[in-house]
């Protein structure tokens, strides 16, 4: 994989490499482990990210200021990730109409 200076996409990028070398060294692995353990320790490292600075008053941590407020920043960055992934829509979901 190419060096970006967007750490963005490189923290992508490596997170999709990991999991993928992950599986390849073990064949017995289930990829949906991986794929949890992967979102588990992005979750983690996001939380930790998001912790409010000390001014109660603070516009910009406002949105974060509570646990329950990282939680619905947190769905909200889910949702629109998981909406523009090349994997959201799959060929086999149930709702996809058949001919």
């Amino acid at each position: 994989m190419q060096e970006t200076d967007n750490p963005f996409s490189e923290a992508f990028g490596k997170a999709v490499d990991l999991g993928n070398r992950i599986a390849d060294t073990d064949q017995k692995a289930d990829i949906w482990d991986i794929a949890d353990g992967l979102l588990a320790g992005a979750v983690q490292y996001w939380l930790y990210s998001r912790q409010p600075c000390s001014d109660p008053e603070c516009e910009e941590c406002l949105p974060i200021s509570t646990a329950e407020g990282r939680l619905e920043e947190l769905r909200k960055l889910m949702k629109q990730f998981a909406a523009e992934s090349e994997y959201f829509h799959s060929p086999t979901d149930r709702n996809v109409g058949r001919a």
